[in-house]
């Protein structure tokens, strides 16, 4: 499949589905086992990128901290009824080492896993947690100056944000890394980005990942911004992001770089180098479930929407198909990955599963497939094949009242795209719990003195329309609530 301006990411979890493979093969698997025909068909269903989650090496501190925490045990054990302590191998953020976990195959099967997703068009992304190290990282003997220290008042004062750590140098009390709008991470250590000794190291930890992938998702990439830090910490710091991706792509210009950004800092990060930012803003707009303020959040130029990654679930985000109802669930679908930008779909999402997996679980739990979500899921992902919404020109639509006084018209999203070769998609969505009218505004200056054809790609309706009409008063909709269109449209 050609490079596409608009490409496809899929999230795996690594460890769950080896933890499947494991089970299926009477044998631990490893990412050789991973079968040619799962690359195949994920090369056939469109995506143009793998996400493989948690690949890097996990240790035995991290690992103790997650089994004995009574609120995260809580929390797996809601996930898994039967959970027992192997299920729980620790966060794959809390990283001891940027190499490949023992237990995958190391090194060298990533790098052969990797040539296997070359064979088939696929990149292949890893993660990169730039905040914080596992406890158990070699860097705690070698270069205590890479971390946080506190003292022991600070623990004293605040138990969750520090602890005493026995380092080949003596007792130290250290920050556990932390988002300052929580309490800290136990199982993991903040790293300090005042130090330019440890900025540096981080650059060469990323120019080595960036010899065995194509892209990195950073992991609470605002958190190292200079100002959050300080903060933070109250430590100042150097900018961290335009160094470290400048000296990546100096030796691998191809490689891309995605944030999770939270906090309105999207910009921010799109200007220090990243090629896509997650885009939770219209994540919470379509949860909140109202029209007009996704209309809005699509007013942004395109310079800003094309870089945005664009999601209705992820590892950390609860499912979709437990968040929204099922009408609700394709109609925010077809806004989120029919517009510009990544988009970005995770493992389970098609099966409509509905209990989200935390990161420090090897083991999902048993849950029948949705046949409905995943018919629709198999259409929306026919659709995302067209060029026209691969490579295609993006445009917001208006629409106006079918009559005065119906105020019904102010519940729909809808937008145009343009390919080319003059193909186009209309797409037009009533994101509400009601039935909404409207006449949808068209774009194209080649409606008049003919007839149009308008296939729906999400269903079954084909109409027939005059031009001339289409021109002037725009295209008539009548649809019930969360009702979803892809039209495409022919010149009879």
């Amino acid at each position: 499949m050609a490079e596409a301006n608009y490409p496809s990411l899929y999230q795996i979890n690594t460890r769950v589905r080896l933890t499947e493979l494991s089970r299926a093969l009477g044998k631990s698997a490893m990412l050789d086992d991973i079968p040619d025909p799962e690359l195949d068909r994920l090369a056939e269903l469109g995506f143009d990128w793998v996400w493989f989650l948690s690949v890097w090496q996990t240790g035995p501190a991290a690992q103790a901290i997650s089994r004995a925490n009574p609120e995260w045990r809580r929390e797996f054990a809601e996930t898994l009824p039967d959970l027992k302590d192997e299920d729980i191998a620790g966060s794959g953020f809390a990283i001891q080492n940027y190499t490949v976990h023992r237990d995958l195959g190391g090194d060298a099967a990533l790098a052969r896993l990797r040539k296997r997703l070359q064979q088939r068009g696929l990149k292949l992304m890893l993660d990169f947690v730039p905040n914080h190290m596992a406890p158990d990282h070699p860097w705690i003997d070698e270069h205590p100056d890479y971390f946080v220290h506190g003292n022991d008042a600070d623990l004293a004062r605040s138990p969750r944000n520090y602890c005493r750590v026995q380092t080949k140098n003596g007792s130290l009390v250290l920050a556990y890394g932390r988002d300052p709008y929580f309490e800290g991470w136990p199982d993991t250590l903040q790293l300090n980005y005042g130090n330019p000794e440890l900025q540096q190291a981080m650059i060469g930890e990323l120019e080595r990942i960036a010899g065995q992938c194509d892209g990195v998702r950073c992991d609470m990439a605002m958190l190292v911004l200079p100002d959050v830090f300080e903060s933070t910490w109250g430590i100042r710091a150097e900018l961290f992001w335009p160094k470290a991706t400048e000296s990546v792509r100096r030796k691998h210009p191809n490689f891309q770089f995605m944030a999770e950004v939270y906090w309105d800092r999207e910009w921010t990060m799109q200007q220090q180098g990243f090629d896509y930012t997650y885009d939770k803003r219209l994540y919470d707009r379509l949860h909140e479930g109202h029209a007009r303020p996704v209309r809005e959040h699509f007013l942004a130029g395109l310079d800003y929407q094309n870089k945005m990654a664009r999601f209705l679930e992820n590892h950390d985000e609860p499912r979709a198909a437990a968040t929204f109802s099922p009408e609700q669930h394709e109609a925010a679908a077809v806004i989120t990955f029919l517009s510009p930008g990544l988009r970005f779909f995770h493992q389970g999402q098609f099966e409509g599963r509905r209990k989200r997996i935390s990161p420090h679980l090897v083991r999902g739990p048993n849950e029948p497939i949705d046949q409905k979500v995943k018919r629709f899921y198999e259409r929306l992902l026919a659709v995302l094949r067209h060029p026209v919404v691969r490579n295609g020109q993006w445009q917001l639509l208006e629409c106006a009242p079918a009559w005065e006084g119906n105020w019904t018209s102010d519940c729909f999203v809808a937008f145009a795209w343009q390919g080319l070769d003059g193909k186009r998609l209309l797409v037009a969505v009533n994101y509400a719990p009601n039935q909404s009218q409207c006449y949808v505004q068209l774009p194209f200056a080649d409606l008049a003195n003919g007839h149009w054809r308008l296939e729906d790609l999400l269903g079954d309706a084909q109409y027939d329309r005059d031009g001339n009409d289409l021109r002037s008063r725009g295209l008539y909709l009548d649809a019930p609530p969360w009702y979803c269109h892809a039209f495409t449209m022919t010149r009879l």
